[in-house]
């Protein structure tokens, strides 16, 4: 049962970074391409180098991808080499088979159009294989790099490095599309940090009561949500107090609101948003005693 569940995530695993792959590459072909629009990452790079020198998009990503990939072994080890080396042969496989069969196919000639859904596919492909275990490789080596033997934060060196290529590309483009070429770094940057967030923010609520027991008791048996009593002492009177923390869905809230104000409508309520929550109860299964 459990070699049969690993081989289950090993497949989604797989099927994530290859779906992720090919969406990229489509993404590329139908809208980013035919605009002439200007981008960052190694796609970026490739644009450059065709317009000034006339290699082949996809020809260059393979390249430019097996160089980062041998990088990313000797100096990242080899399990990153392992996660990487599907993206690295399947982006540019998958764009020199659209460029093929779409050949000069087009939906839409709208440069802002082109624009924004360039954003929106590139961060969902990305997101899909970042959040698959993965790496696209190409440019997400460098930072990587730095911020293992420099301490460099990566989001610092990434943007820096994306700036570097748009600025690249300001040869043989316009000021117009440049703009609009920050408008697409910027879409899929957005778009990627919403999708790595999805299906895994909650609420963090902290209750400072008169009657602690029964909100503990309530949150525990109406929500089968976990419940940890911390101890705290009043600013003012300097009176011992007991504070109900606890972590539950978004739509669970006003479940508690209603909870809390039935129990105790005098009680002081704190609610948070927290992007991520790990462990038992949420990443992991609940166990009861």
């Amino acid at each position: 049962m459990r070699e049969r569940s690993h081989l289950l995530r090993t497949f989604w695993t797989l099927f994530l970074v290859v779906a992720g792959n090919i969406f990229y590459a489509l993404t590329v072909k139908l809208f980013l391409l035919p605009a002439g629009l200007v981008t960052g990452g190694t796609t970026g790079i490739a644009l450059a180098v065709y317009h000034g020198f006339g290699i082949s998009v996809s020809l260059f990503v393979l390249v430019f991808n097996v160089a980062m990939l041998i990088a990313g072994y000797f100096l990242l080890g080899k399990t990153f080499a392992v996660t990487t080396i599907i993206s690295t042969f399947t982006y540019p496989a998958a764009l020199e088979l659209a460029e093929r069969f779409l050949g000069q196919f087009v939906i839409t000639q709208d440069i802002l159009l082109c624009t924004l859904f360039s954003g929106l596919g590139i961060g969902l492909s990305l997101g899909m294989v970042i959040r698959a275990g993965a790496s696209t490789g190409g440019m997400d080596i460098p930072p990587l790099v730095l911020n293992r033997y420099y301490r460099i934060p990566i989001s610092v060196s990434l943007y820096v490095f994306d700036l570097c290529i748009l600025l690249a590309q300001a040869f043989w483009s316009t000021p117009e599309k440049l703009l609009y070429g920050i408008l697409l770094v910027l879409t899929y940057t957005i778009v990627l940090d919403k999708l790595m967030l999805m299906g895994t923010a909650r609420t963090e609520v902290k209750i400072i009561t008169q009657n602690p027991k029964a909100v503990r008791d309530g949150i525990l048996q109406q929500l089968d949500r976990g419940v940890t009593l911390l101890y705290g002492e009043g600013g003012h009177l300097h009176q011992e107090t007991q504070v109900v923390f606890s972590v539950i869905s978004n739509r669970e809230l006003p479940q508690v609101e209603k909870l809390i104000r039935a129990i105790d409508p005098e009680s002081f309520m704190v609610v948070s948003r927290v992007s991520e929550v790990r462990g038992r109860g949420f990443s992991m299964s609940k166990k009861y005693r």
